[in-house]
């Protein structure tokens, strides 16, 4: 994986943008946490496709949050990247908030996004299953929440080299995550609800949605929601996954991206 940078014009927003692999082009969007170390799916999927991978303003050396208002600002900035990027005829890929942003890029711009990948994404509300609040959530609460498997979570998520009950660590992370979730807080609080099932029947796109099975974050059952909404989609269930599907089983999420497009 190597990064370079982006500048948008005429708002000189620097980008950072991780890139990896070969072959077809492949727009990646993250979700609230930003990119693991090493992050398992960017690696998968470069096996087989060139990955681009922005990060979002706010995260790692992207600057420009402020100038990011609301769901429009955002989304019209993640298309605002993707033309900039040139790509030819991408699959555009999501996880969780950044599956949020893709919806609503697949939404407003129908007719320029033609494959689309949702992978546990954001954005709707049913009262029957609330969603957990991640802003009221410790740092040592997350791997559970994110991953089936909780000890091989933690692991990745601190690369091997880190330890979430070190008060050291702890507090690299929380000055990290006030610059990512002050982004993040502008979609996802009090309730990531910003209207997008109002708009998902715009979204013309060939659609993939991934699920983890054991989602504990966003229940599964979101899944069928996010199905019925969008025309024509497919949606896939993955075993012993939780929210972080694409890291904790990447083989199977490229496996399923591979299938359907």
């Amino acid at each position: 994986m190597k990064s370079r940078f982006l500048t948008l014009k005429p708002s000189k927003t620097r980008i950072e943008v991780v890139e990896a692999g070969k072959g077809r082009d492949l727009f990646y969007l993250h979700g609230a946490g930003g990119h693991m170390p090493d992050d398992p799916l960017i690696a998968a999927l470069a096996t087989k496709y060139r990955v681009v991978a922005p990060l979002l303003p706010g995260y790692g050396q992207s600057n420009g949050e402020d100038g990011l208002r609301d769901m429009l600002d955002v989304t019209l900035h993640g298309l605002d990247v993707l033309e900039a990027l040139k790509l030819s005829k991408p699959i555009v890929v999501g996880h969780s908030m950044g599956g949020m942003i893709a919806a609503e890029m697949a939404a407003i711009a129908h007719t320029e996004i033609a494959r689309l990948c949702l992978l546990a994404p954001a954005g709707l509300w049913l009262d029957d299953y609330p969603i957990v609040d991640i802003f009221a959530t410790l740092p040592y609460e997350l791997p559970a929440l994110l991953f089936h498997d909780a000890e091989a979570g933690r692991k990745l998520m601190t690369a091997g080299g880190g330890n979430m009950d070190d008060p050291e660590f702890l507090k690299q992370f929380l000055v990290m995550n006030a610059r990512r979730l002050g982004l993040a807080g502008k979609l996802l609080f009090p309730i990531p609800d910003r209207g997008l099932a109002q708009r998902l029947r715009r979204i013309t796109a060939r659609t993939l949605i991934v699920w983890g099975r054991e989602d504990t974050l966003i229940a599964p059952v979101y899944g069928e929601a996010f199905k019925k909404a969008i025309s024509k989609a497919r949606l896939v269930r993955i075993a012993k996954a939780g929210h972080a599907v694409g890291q904790e089983k990447p083989a199977a999420v490229l496996k399923a991206i591979r299938d359907f497009f």
